[in-house]
């Protein structure tokens, strides 16, 4: 079986290609993003923190990531 096999996703707006059964976890990994200071919206739909490693992309899903920037 050949596990690199990519798939297309629109990452905030653009083409982007993960592995196949990768989950938002990994995209996150990815883009060296930290799970606690980003909301992932995949599908227009907000997802569970407590859920992205069991959440696995599929092709064409749209995620929407939302960095959290302090300051004050």
């Amino acid at each position: 079986m050949n596990n690199s096999k990519k798939i297309k996703i629109q990452l905030n707006g653009k083409k982007f290609q993960v592995k196949k059964g990768s989950n938002l976890n990994d995209l996150l990994k990815m883009l060296k993003k930290q799970n606690n200071k980003v909301a992932i919206e995949l599908n227009n739909e907000i997802a569970d923190k407590k859920k992205y490693s069991k959440i696995i992309l599929s092709v064409k899903d749209k995620v929407e990531i939302v960095q959290f920037i302090g300051g004050g």
